[in-house]
């Protein structure tokens, strides 16, 4: 259960004011937990790892997000 209370404290973590390699870091890390948890869900089919995996895969999509950039404009 300790991949459990990683991943709540990465979802609780805050994001803000983070630099390139602290956004691939923390992208990678919730990746790690995301594989982690569908491991164990696998097993016990717990609606509530499906849920925790949801919030992290979120988590992790705003990270990718503000680590792509926005595109340029086409003119």
């Amino acid at each position: 259960m300790k991949v459990i209370n990683e991943a709540v404290e990465f979802e609780n973590a805050k994001m803000s004011n983070m630099s390139t390699s602290d956004r691939v870091v923390a992208s990678r890390e919730a990746k790690r937990l995301i594989l982690a948890l569908n491991e164990i869900y696998k097993k016990t089919k717990d609606s509530s790892l499906m849920d925790t995996m949801k919030r992290l895969t979120e988590k992790k999509k705003k990270i990718e997000k503000r680590l792509k950039g926005r595109p340029t404009p086409a003119f």
